[in-house]
């Protein structure tokens, strides 16, 4: 397929995903929107052109590995994982239901659903723990993470960064949702990560800067760190908190808050 026709079918599922966020968290009444949103591309390049896996056969030994360490973002993954046919896209309207199994932070028992996540910070190493597995096992499987700006607070993360750079994981990719805002606030008033770039590079990691919706950029970007040989490649993605929504878009507010249910038509009129 083309360049030009590969974004465009991105696109349009990036479209149907943050669709898919928003009528889900309308439906459960609560949520987090924003760093569901601020990731959708991130997500749709990697599931829709980078990764290799079988929704048929999710344990096979060959696929893949996706964390996501940003757990509160789990209505954009399980928006993914349904649109990618691990399981009915139906059942995204029993998120956060009493019984279903789409909880507000994922966990085991669900198709394509690696290792639960809702503790900032644990991804990494479990990121690192799988590429290391692939490696010693012989598999040509490579691991992405997904971690948001504030957990870059996290000591662990920085932790399993050592760890990942001392055994030049170069099977191990982390993404960055730099969205500048978390939990409470915007991330350089809370604990200012800056320069961060240059600390993943002082811990010998590969870095690659990208705007978080330009698709040749992360097309390049998860092409570039497949390439890279000796040391693990972190994709920092410039994004923008509650993408698509201009009344959540930079809002704190909206890290946590879902949109309501009679204003979901609304809210969806925006999503063009």
């Amino acid at each position: 397929m083309e360049a030009a026709q590969e974004v465009v079918r991105l696109k349009e599922t990036a479209r149907s995903t943050r669709r898919l966020i928003i009528e889900s968290l309308a439906e459960a009444g609560s949520g987090h929107p924003g760093g569901s949103l601020s990731a959708v591309e991130l997500l749709v390049t990697l599931f829709f052109h980078t990764m290799k896996y079988d929704p048929k056969n999710p344990s096979w030994p060959d696929r893949d590995r996706f964390f996501l360490s940003k757990g509160h973002a789990a209505p954009l993954l399980y928006s993914i994982l349904a649109q990618a046919g691990f399981f009915p896209v139906e059942e995204l309207m029993s998120l956060r239901k009493m019984g279903a199994r789409l909880q507000g932070h994922p966990s085991m028992g669900i198709p394509g659903i690696e290792a639960p996540a809702g503790s900032e910070g644990i991804g990494l190493s479990l990121g690192v723990g799988a590429a290391l597995a692939a490696r010693m096992d012989g598999r040509p499987s490579r691991t992405y993470v997904l971690m948001g700006d504030g957990e870059q607070q996290e000591g662990e993360v920085w932790e399993a960064a050592m760890a990942a750079s001392k055994y030049r994981l170069d099977n191990l990719t982390a993404i960055i949702d730099r969205n500048g805002i978390q939990q409470d606030g915007l991330t350089e008033q809370i604990m200012p990560l800056e320069p961060l770039a240059s600390k993943w590079r002082a811990f010998n990691w590969n870095v690659i800067e990208v705007d978080g919706y330009d698709f040749l950029q992360l097309i390049g970007g998860f092409d570039l760190a497949a390439s890279t040989r000796n040391r693990p490649t972190v994709v920092i993605a410039h994004t923008v908190k509650g993408k698509g929504i201009s009344f959540m878009e930079w809002s704190p507010h909206y890290h946590g808050t879902a949109p309501a249910k009679d204003k979901l038509s609304d809210v969806l009129s925006e999503l063009k």
